[in-house]
């Protein structure tokens, strides 16, 4: 079908998409040619009772009408068998590239920066990785096979019909194309705005019914819950009017489609009573000549839909490619084998950095460094951190973890600690200065790498909604229930573990909207400890826990040296910071926050006023 109704924009993103799709050419192939061999056994199955009709009206010997009655039933149940096996193939192909393009979106969005990632609306990511990326792949099933089908069937129901009588064969070619390539181009013009206004729609509606599905006891404290409601009604009235005016251009076409079968028929009709009067064509074949039209039409019946399938498809493919793009995607998107495994520590953290081309030299020297045995460092040198929208946050800043090491930052709210945690995890860009894995910048590495040494718990990562077990094995494959239950004792929670129904089997609802603060906070504490990645960033572990559990908790993590593990943690809590080999204390004074002292808890409680009056008050 061709592709000239489309924008140029529009052609490269579907060519770009279809070719995301990684699609299996040979079985694309082999549904070609099963959905050929259906619908040409539709038209050999008209030609031949034709013909068989016609025939025996003429009374021949019962042995001369055998092999086309035989032919008869080949071609009917050849028919129904190869359409089944057509779209047994091809549904197998779509789904396999919706799987594989979704997949890749996936994994750009994890690789990208969190601050791209946290920009976009989740309903509208929920839109582009669902329905948009099955819209991508309908393409294949919907838009380009039925276009083959039609192409190949036309072409020899055309030849068949012009071997029997050249001018009912050009009449049956011309009304082919009016119904296969007039009829769908002007369905394409008339029905673009529409199904544009559908997608923008259909977008709107995700977007609008997640944000009063998630902030549905909010909007009804303000009172805003009415107002949403009306504006989702809207949408959904300009969804309904456009999904209507989008009918209107598939039913011409539907009677374009019907309009050019009738012209074929009458005309193969009008000139082929006229041949058979002259005697230049047999009666028998009059009736082949005449009846094979209605077959060979079912193919063009098809292709009205599938236009407007390629222009819901293609607006699908630009919303992709741009989700894509905005990642940090560009037009290198990893393949299969990029994403086949899953690191270490994987999911533990918000969202993942760029992926640096696989190879680089900055990778190979990390690779190479662990083959020695060496133990990963994390540096970081003179590091401003921020968000890009925002500016710089807390600057100047000096950090070194390693194995064994344990490093706690304080600090007051909005001081920048977390920003500081996701720049040093590789989420974030830095402002100024670098963070360094082992020699080489964390934001050049490959994400999978940077997991594999350094894991982050950040305080909004995501609690899945399904068992406890399968939540810690987001950070590693293979724990077993019994380390399961070890690595939630140790994150405080034997009690709750214990009044589980099913223990680690207890299914949590969606993003833990069943657990309290403290306990979900714990439970991404437990998925943390679970990675194997010897370095591990903590924000806020004690949050949403009484005094004396969160120190008990905070000093329980600074103690993990013996473990060969390095921590570094942001906390509010300083009684437990004895435990600490280093604390560094932020603050600021009209500007970016700096670094106001460091040293370990005893000697900050000596030389530094405000932190010993700070411990004091935690005390009382």
């Amino acid at each position: 079908m061709s592709l000239l109704p489309l924008s140029p924009a529009e052609r490269r993103a579907l060519r770009r998409a279809v070719g995301l799709l990684d699609l299996d050419r040979w079985r694309f192939l082999l549904a070609v040619l099963a959905g050929t061999a259906g619908l040409g056994s539709a038209v050999g199955l008209s030609a031949t009772a034709a013909w068989l009709i016609a025939r025996a009206s003429q009374m021949p010997p019962v042995l001369e009408l055998g092999v086309a009655s035989v032919a008869v039933r080949t071609f009917g149940i050849a028919r129904g068998l190869m359409r089944y096996v057509e779209r047994l193939v091809s549904h197998d192909v779509a789904l396999r590239g919706m799987a594989t393009l979704r997949e890749r979106v996936y994994t750009t969005l994890a690789d990208a920066p969190t601050d791209v990632v946290s920009g976009l609306r989740r309903g509208d990511v929920l839109a582009r990785t669902g329905a948009d990326v099955d819209a991508v792949g309908d393409v294949v099933v919907r838009a380009l096979l039925p276009a083959a089908v039609a192409a190949t069937v036309g072409v020899g129901t055309v030849t068949l019909v012009a071997w029997l009588h050249v001018g009912i064969g050009a009449v049956l070619a011309a009304c082919l194309l009016l119904a296969g390539v007039a009829g769908p181009l002007l369905t394409v013009r008339a029905a673009r705005l529409d199904e544009l206004a559908q997608a923008r729609a259909r977008t709107e509606l995700s977007a609008g019914a997640m944000a009063m599905v998630e902030g549905a006891a909010e909007l009804t404290v303000s009172g805003g819950l009415p107002r949403a409601r009306a504006a989702l009604a809207g949408t959904e009235r300009r969804l309904a009017r456009a999904k209507d005016a989008a009918a209107r251009p598939a039913a011409l076409a539907a009677g374009t489609d019907h309009l050019a079968m009738g012209v074929a028929v009458l005309a193969a009709l009008v000139l082929g009573v006229h041949a058979t009067v002259a005697g230049t064509m047999e009666a028998v074949e009059l009736a082949v000549v005449v009846l094979t039209p209605l077959a060979a039409f079912e193919g063009t019946d098809l292709l009205g839909p599938a236009a407007v399938q390629l222009v819901r498809s293609a607006e699908a493919a630009v919303r992709v490619t741009e989700l894509l793009d905005g990642a940090g995607a560009g037009g290198d998107v990893a393949g299969p084998a990029d994403g086949a495994g899953r690191a270490d520590g994987a999911g533990a953290g918000a969202a993942g950095a760029p992926r640096a081309a696989t190879g680089s030299g900055e990778e190979r020297a990390a690779a190479a460094t662990r083959a020695a045995g060496d133990p990963p460092v994390l540096r970081a040198r003179d590091l401003a951190v921020g968000w890009p929208r925002t500016g710089v946050v807390a600057e100047g800043l000096d950090l070194e973890l390693r194995p064994g090491r344990t490093v706690a930052v304080v600090g007051p709210s909005g001081i920048g600690k977390t920003t500081l945690l996701l720049t040093l995890a590789g989420l974030l860009p830095p402002r100024r200065g670098e963070v360094l894995l082992g020699a080489s910048p964390v934001a050049r590495l490959d994400r999978r790498a940077v997991s594999g040494a350094v894991v982050l718990t950040a305080e909004d990562a995501h609690v899945f909604g399904t068992t406890v077990l399968e939540n810690l094995r987001v950070a590693r494959g293979d724990v077993s229930p019994a380390e399961a239950v070890e690595l939630l004792s140790r994150a405080g929670l034997a009690e709750w573990l214990t009044a589980l129904p099913d223990g680690v089997d207890t299914l949590l609802d969606s993003d833990a909207t069943s657990l309290s603060g403290g306990e979900r906070r714990r439970l991404l504490l437990a998925r943390a400890l679970a990675s194997r990645a010897p370095l591990l960033l903590l924000d806020e572990p004690g949050e949403h826990l009484d005094p004396d559990t969160a120190d008990r908790l905070v000093t329980d993590l600074l103690g993990t040296r013996d473990s060969g593990r390095g921590v570094l943690l942001v906390t509010h809590r300083l009684t437990p910071l004895a435990a600490a080999d280093e604390v560094v204390v932020l603050g600021a004074s009209g500007g970016p926050a700096t670094v106001l002292a460091r040293g370990s808890h005893e000697h900050l409680l000596a030389t530094v006023p405000s932190y010993r009056w700070a411990v004091e008050q935690e005390a009382r």
